[in-house]
């Protein structure tokens, strides 16, 4: 009976050490007698108790590695402390079984000693600007090294990147500096367009002005020449009526009548506006004259 019960409790360590159950997203990895012999993927899998083990078990998930704080040094001397998170995953678990004792640690120390090569060559200025190349530069170095170590390091990312104190307050003054000397320039840059907008403004009013002026005086100069055409029409018109006038029947008689009278009333005029009296020396001609329009009024031709 105790030799049953003792073949019994063999048999169940036996059994049990000889099932094994390997999760989603996991590898085992068994050894035969101390040698790399295969490696387990998910399922229910059977191993040799006492002959064969497994010696290394390994996620196959995506594993977020905090990498710790360090000061680097930047081109320019500057002391930097830096903050980063690196994301990596097993590709091969018989290369993170035997590749390195501690892949995760020759991780983390190849990540920091590649990032100080990395921010040593470049100035402060650039470290804040170009961080996604320095997240390129620490990936594509771990990515290179660690395909030894069946791993596949699929990003890093920077954290925090912290100056010393007494950089951070001479940033902050330069960025001060540079905010008013932007508010300056954008000052001066208001009034210059002012000005220029006065200047445009008070040209363009002044053309406007010279252009109404100058379109007055060509209308101004237009209806001038207008009242000049029409008084000169309305000139000739009157005298190709009196033309007219003068060639009918009797005109040239109403003519010199005409005339005659207007001599006698110049005559008459000077005579009361002058205390001097105007006697034209031929006086024969005076009378001739006044005896031609005293003809005309009786309606007799004059004798020649």
């Amino acid at each position: 009976m105790e030799i049953a019960l003792v073949l019994v409790v063999i048999a169940a360590i036996f059994i049990v050490r000889a099932i094994k159950i390997v999760p989603q997203q996991n590898a085992f990895v068994v050894e035969r007698l101390g040698k790399y012999d295969r490696t387990l993927t998910p399922g229910l899998k059977f191993v040799v108790p006492f002959v064969e083990r497994v010696a290394y078990k390994h996620s196959l998930k995506e594993v977020p590695l905090d990498v710790p704080s360090q000061v680097c040094i930047t081109r320019d001397n500057t002391q930097l402390q830096v903050d980063g998170i690196l994301y990596f995953q097993v590709t091969d678990p018989m290369r993170a079984s035997y590749g390195s004792s501690n892949y995760i640690v020759a991780i983390t120390q190849l990540a920091q000693t590649t990032l100080r090569s990395v921010i040593g060559k470049m100035e402060l200025d650039k470290t804040f600007e170009e961080r996604d190349m320095i997240n390129a530069s620490v990936v594509s170095a771990l990515d290179e090294a660690a395909l030894n170590w069946g791993v596949k390091v699929l990003r890093y990312e920077i954290k925090d990147l912290t100056p010393p104190a007494e950089i951070l307050r001479a940033m902050q003054a330069q960025i001060t500096a540079e905010r008013e000397k932007r508010a300056l320039i954008a000052a001066s840059e208001g009034r210059r367009q002012e000005q220029i907008n006065i200047a445009t403004g008070e040209r363009e009013a002044f053309i406007a002005r010279s252009e109404g002026e100058k379109q007055a005086e060509i209308n101004m100069a237009q209806g001038e020449a207008a009242a000049i055409t029409a008084l000169a029409d309305a000139t000739a018109e009157a005298i190709r009526k009196v033309a007219d006038a003068i060639r009918q029947p009797g005109g040239e008689q109403a003519v010199q009548l005409k005339v005659a009278e207007k001599a006698v009333e110049a005559f008459s005029q000077l005579a009361q506006k002058n205390n001097t009296l105007i006697v034209p020396s031929n006086l024969s001609e005076v009378g001739a004259l006044i005896g031609s329009a005293m003809t005309l009024i009786k309606g007799k031709p004059p004798s020649a």
